[in-house]
């Protein structure tokens, strides 16, 4: 259907190549928009806290996918969103296997609505479950994604 383009770099530049020698920053760059990213390992795994690393960038596309999917399907059943606020968080932990990963993504979005037509709670759950389960990233990763 469409094909999605990245671009990373990453260089060694004059730094050695022992395990805490070298830089894990690197630049992710979008060609179609241009937009650019300055990249890094978590903090914990010797990355730089002021660059975005791969685990943050994962919690912010699922929960950007939801949003998006989200907005869709409030605008099409009739419901006017004026705001859409989530803080979103991923757990990296151990799975069965011993290897990391991101297990599950937690979202926590507050949402404003205008207009005559406001969701109740059941609207809310099924408004969410819908766009969970039209989520393109959401059907593409084996992640918990859950809203709170």
């Amino acid at each position: 259907m469409s094909e999605h383009h990245a671009t990373l770099l990453w260089s060694r530049g004059e730094s050695g190549f022992g395990y805490k020698e070298y830089s894990r920053t690197h630049d992710w760059t979008f060609p179609r928009s241009g937009q650019g990213v300055q990249a890094a390992a978590a903090p914990a795994f010797l990355g730089k806290a002021d660059c975005v690393d791969p685990e943050e960038a994962f919690t912010a596309a699922l929960a950007s996918c939801h949003l998006l999917t989200f907005l869709a399907i409030a605008s099409m059943s009739g419901f006017v969103v004026d705001r859409y606020d989530d803080s979103p968080v991923g757990h990296l932990e151990k799975g069965e296997d011993g290897k990391l990963w991101l297990a599950r993504v937690v979202m926590h979005p507050k949402i404003v609505f205008s207009g005559e037509k406001q969701p109740t709670p059941e609207d809310l759950a099924r408004l969410h479950e819908k766009a969970h389960h039209e989520c393109f990233l959401a059907n593409s990763v084996k992640t918990e994604v859950t809203w709170a």
